[in-house]
């Protein structure tokens, strides 16, 4: 089994450089996002401190939706998905490599682009540390519920605006543990508890969402 997570991974990486435009496009507009902030509240840097991290996560959890678009609809299209369903390897192994790679060409650049716009925004260094910490522990989180939804909405007719619909309400508590977990670092207070929920949600997500996923393609193929 871990030879097929890995060769799933390996081959999900591997278009994903193919196709570095669509990675690009999702760091890009977590970019736009996350600089539009001054623009609507103005340059003044107390407010900005004081909402920032939460505007970042916000950014985080859009680009995240953007880029479902991409995890399970390509594979689908072109009858591969099909074909590693019926390899006999765990449906679910397969799903958990699909997830690892898209949170690897996601939500890894994302926590490593949130540093400069934590810089932007004058959080302070011990603030931005633990924003870094929180979306390396709920990104993984925002990847397992969003896969759900793409693949609920797999080969529906306008399944873009459906997963919005279906995943926003479902990362609400990443977004907010996550933005808790900076305000916390900036009130002088430990961040631990926040993160540890957050690292619970993922964990929680990882032990539930590979079943719940493998299912719904099972049912979209059919």
């Amino acid at each position: 089994m871990t030879g097929a997570l890995l060769a799933v991974v390996r081959r999900d990486l591997l278009l994903a450089v193919r196709q570095r435009g669509d990675v690009l496009n999702v760091l890009l507009f977590f970019f736009v996002v996350a600089t539009m902030l001054p623009l609507g509240v103005g340059p003044e840097l107390k407010i900005l401190r004081a909402i920032g991290a939460g505007w970042v996560w916000v950014a985080a959890l859009l680009a995240s939706i953007v880029s479902l678009s991409r995890l399970f609809a390509q594979d689908h299209a072109d009858g591969s998905l099909e074909q590693m369903l019926l390899s006999g390897q765990p449906a679910a192994v397969i799903v958990i490599g699909k997830i690892l790679a898209h949170w690897l060409v996601t939500g890894v650049p994302i926590t490593v682009a949130a540093v400069p716009i934590a810089i932007m925004f004058d959080i302070g260094f011990e603030p931005a540390c633990t924003l870094v910490a929180a979306l390396a522990l709920g990104t993984p989180a925002l990847s397992l519920v969003g896969a759900v939804g793409a693949a609920l909405t797999l080969g529906v007719r306008g399944g873009g605006i459906l997963v919005t619909l279906l995943v926003l309400p479902l990362t609400v508590p990443v977004l907010i543990f996550g933005a808790l977990a900076v305000d916390a670092t900036s009130g002088g207070l430990s961040a631990r508890p926040h993160l540890l929920l957050l690292g619970g949600l993922s964990l929680g997500s990882a032990a539930l969402a590979p079943w719940a996923i493998a299912l719904a393609l099972r049912i979209s193929l059919e």
